[in-house]
């Protein structure tokens, strides 16, 4: 197939020469097989198709300045497609077959991993299935495990820029005591009406409150939420959101710089509180949020009003970003370097 150009990348999916299957009968996996098409076999039956049985992950291979190609943290993406499996009563990916999956899709398509420099990497996508035949609810018996991947632009081409958000009260994401620390379609499903209204009203985003009391910030759209306060990094903390990797991972950095994680309820009043404020996940890392709006109160909480990321968060980016990259050291042990 014709090779795209990596140094101009959107975005958006691009297909690559092949992905990774295997499958669950019988009680154990089988192997995994190489595959070169985009198009699954699915029986019309499928627990996937109409009980929500599916999770997926999301992480990224960078090339470094070296030559090498990094993957970040992938072990807790394989514990967190564990999490998401017993959650939903599927078959669970053992850590080996994740790892051996991942690895073996992009070795087959490195060429397709973005240069150093450009901001683009290889998105990798593991995806798990109800795939046997049920009409009764209950979990499948079968299961079919893919992990494609696909080289992705960098989320902000102009560079890292702050976004306008607005406060949801009329939809839930997810039930405190649901799906939403899993991560499954129906939760992002479930997201759709409230990320589609923000969007038509200007925004780049929903932010949406806990489901129970709608006092608290719960998710940032399909992202955690983060605000700094003095020397404080602050972030939800609650049992309807994903856990989120990169969050997990800007609450060491800051604490390496010194600063205080808190992980708590957060008010929806103590947003006037924030100098600084974002959303946080693989496919943008940092979305520096520069006003949230809530309507149903008639306020408006404003943080970057030059335009530009705060201090703090551009250097939790940077910090970050070269970590990833390789551009500096690794003093958490979060890169695996591939050979």
């Amino acid at each position: 197939m014709e090779q795209p150009d990596l140094k101009n990348l959107h975005f958006g999916y691009i297909k690559t020469d092949y992905n990774i299957r295997c499958y669950y009968k019988n009680g154990k996996w089988s192997k995994p097989e190489v595959s070169t098409s985009e198009y699954i076999d699915i029986h019309i039956a499928a627990t996937g198709l109409h009980y929500g049985q599916e999770a997926f992950e999301g992480l990224k291979a960078y090339m470094g300045k070296d030559g090498k190609i990094r993957l970040f943290r992938w072990q807790e993406n394989a514990k967190r497609m564990i999490l998401s499996a017993e959650g939903i009563k599927m078959a669970v990916v053992p850590g080996k077959l994740f790892r051996d999956a991942i690895f073996q899709a992009v070795k087959l398509n490195k060429h397709f991993v973005p240069p150093y420099g450009t901001g683009a990497t290889l998105y990798i996508r593991p995806l798990l299935f109800g795939s046997g035949a049920e009409v009764g609810v209950k979990p499948s018996s079968e299961y079919t495990f893919i992990v494609f991947v696909t080289p992705v632009g960098p989320y902000f081409k102009e560079g890292i820029k702050p976004v306008d958000m607005m406060i949801c009260r009329d939809v839930d994401r997810a039930a405190p005591l649901g799906t939403g620390t899993f991560k499954v379609g129906g939760n992002y499903a479930a997201s759709l009406r409230a990320l589609i209204a923000a969007r038509e009203g200007g925004y780049s985003s929903a932010i949406f409150l806990d489901a129970r009391e709608k006092k608290y910030i719960d998710e940032c759209g399909p992202a955690n939420f983060y605000g700094i306060k003095g020397d404080k990094y602050i972030t939800p903390k609650s049992n309807s959101i994903l856990n989120s990797i990169t969050n997990m991972s800007l609450i060491d950095i800051a604490a390496s710089m010194g600063m205080k994680g808190e992980r708590r309820r957060i008010p929806v009043g103590e947003l006037s509180t924030f100098s600084e404020a974002g959303a946080c996940g693989t496919a943008a890392v940092i979305t520096p949020i520069a006003r949230i709006v809530d309507p149903d109160k008639n306020m408006v909480y404003e943080y970057c009003t030059d335009g530009k990321p705060g201090p703090v968060t551009m250097k939790l980016y940077n910090k970050l970003v070269a970590i990833q990259n390789g551009d500096e050291p690794d003093e958490f042990g979060w890169m695996t370097v591939m050979e």
